[in-house]
């Protein structure tokens, strides 16, 4: 569960929304200009590997309807068609199935979703998880004990210091009626720490893009699944005695899983679901620590490839159209993502990966690239970038703890650098990434929806960004000392690349 993802630079001075809408005929109301296909091609028949395709049309009934039409004669099987959006999910074993529908009028994009047939997670923690054992809890017991009003395992929580989560709870710990869902491997809500908090109206298992509500479909598969309730815990664990304290302790927070249960990928059609569910059923926010397998980069010169982005991105608009704040981590492969070219030697990750050299300005990490969604760097104990945290100017909109085991080391009971939160059964472990970022950010976005209950994602973000802690580049960012920068900060105090427009503070989010 530790693969890197990044995200792309905006290309010139072009605002983002405009860039893609015209190079991938996003609104739903432009219809294509291809023919109709009269009958299936003898191939529509023939065995290949049975894949997932997206479709993407225009929202108009009749045209829908004629392009389901079309899927079946094809040779596919409709999984579900989200109308609102114009996106359906198929099933097809035609080998010929996505150069047959892309003829057909009305279909503006389609492709498939996978390159292997339907039978190492793209999440954004960086190595593998420190669990915290029972010896090593009694000690931080004793120094939070120290504290008043600490929870038993705050004193190894840094994280909350560093952006006045600790004292904003005194203030406000968050509203009971905002919701941040977190679209992942699942959560486990009889954690004691999450429990409280859960909200299982607002959850549901979306893979394979329907989405299931029976009881605990939203939990992990397994214990090693884990990933989905670290960052539900950093969000919203609750001051109750127990364990660790999230960022906004008030608020309630849901679990979205759409991790495959045969190799742990977010493949599109889920994330889509995930999207329009999490929009549908009144969430304020989601946290998306991940990015969209089984491409790191998704070309839009690739037919399928192309399919994919245009599926997500209508998804997420239509939520953002309904008011939420989509955000997301920047990735751990600490590249410079306002460079002209980026070297991708991981996709697709769910077959053999090919090494190619992507165009950052045409090739978009998911969701995070997309437009309006929040895009988080990592920081450490001392509000320097962490050493694995994607950057770059114009990309990064915020930064915040994500953690350093290596370079910034706190003086807490563990001095362990990373991040401490909920993991399944019941237990406490350390992570690190801009998975862990992330979640701060949805945390602290959380508090501002509490303390503004009118504001939508728009002016969330804005508050999020004027209200940061300013954080200049640093003055030399060798971080192992060999005489090499290890990463280039551009820009001012007020925005660059490391840091965006800033540490987010949660307790400014309160006042």
């Amino acid at each position: 569960m530790a693969q890197l993802r990044s995200r792309r630079r905006l290309a010139l001075a072009v605002p983002v929304a405009l860039s893609l809408t015209a190079s991938l005929g996003f609104l739903p109301g432009v219809a294509s200009a291809a023919p109709l296909t009269s009958a299936p091609s003898a191939s529509a028949t023939e065995d290949g590997p049975n894949l997932a395709y997206v479709v993407n049309t225009t929202t108009d009934k009749r045209t829908i309807a004629a392009v389901e039409k079309a899927i079946a004669k094809a040779g596919g099987t409709v999984v579900i068609t989200y109308d609102k959006i114009g996106v359906i999910v198929v099933h097809s074993a035609n080998p010929d199935f996505g150069a047959q529908i892309r003829a057909v009028r009305g279909v503006q994009s389609a492709g498939a979703t996978r390159t292997t047939p339907l039978v190492a997670a793209g999440t954004t923690d960086e190595g593998a998880a420190d669990y915290l054992t029972a010896e090593e809890a009694a000690k931080v017991q004793a120094a939070s004990a120290d504290v008043p009003g600490s929870e038993p395992l705050e004193a190894d929580q840094w994280d909350l210091r560093a952006i006045g989560a600790d004292k904003a709870a005194k203030i406000n710990p968050g509203s009971s009626k905002v919701t941040v869902a977190v679209i992942d491997t699942g959560v486990d809500d009889t954690h004691p720490d999450l429990a409280p908090n859960f909200s299982a109206s607002q959850s549901a298992n979306c893979v394979g893009g329907v989405a299931d509500t029976s009881e605990g479909a939203w939990r992990p598969y397994t214990a090693d699944d884990y990933h989905g309730t670290h960052v539900a815990g950093e969000i919203a664990a609750a001051r109750n005695g127990i364990g660790v304290a999230g960022v906004a302790p008030g608020v309630k927070v849901s679990g979205i899983k759409v991790s495959d249960p045969d190799n742990g990928l977010f493949y599109p059609e889920s994330v889509v679901c995930a999207f329009v569910f999490a929009a549908d059923k009144g969430v304020e926010i989601t946290n998306n620590s991940y990015y969209v397998d089984p491409w790191l980069y998704n070309c839009v010169d690739d037919p399928d490839q192309k399919a994919i982005v245009d599926a997500v991105n209508r998804a997420q608009l239509y939520a953002q159209k309904k008011g939420l704040l989509n955000v997301a981590s920047a990735g751990n492969s600490n590249h410079d993502l306002a460079s002209d070219a980026i070297v991708d030697t991981t996709s697709p990750d769910d077959s053999t990966p090919v090494e190619r050299t992507i165009d950052p300005s045409e090739c978009f990490d998911l969701p995070t690239q997309l437009p309006g969604v929040v895009t988080v760097s990592a920081t450490g104990v001392q509000n320097l970038k962490s050493y694995y945290s994607t950057y770059g100017k114009g990309v990064v909109d915020v930064a915040a703890p994500g953690g350093d085991r290596r370079y910034q080391l706190p003086d807490t009971p563990s001095k362990d650098g990373r991040i401490l939160s909920t993991m399944p059964n019941g237990q406490y472990a350390f992570l690190q990434g801009t998975s862990m970022a992330s979640p701060h950010v949805a945390g602290v976005a959380a508090l501002l929806k509490s303390t503004h209950p009118w504001a939508n994602g728009a002016e969330l973000q804005r508050l999020l960004k004027a209200q940061a802690d300013k954080q200049a580049c640093p003055e030399s960012y060798d971080q192992d000392g060999d005489g090499t920068q290890d990463a280039v900060c551009e820009g001012g105090p007020k925005a660059n690349g490391f840091y965006g427009a800033g540490i987010v503070n949660a307790l400014k989010a309160v006042k």
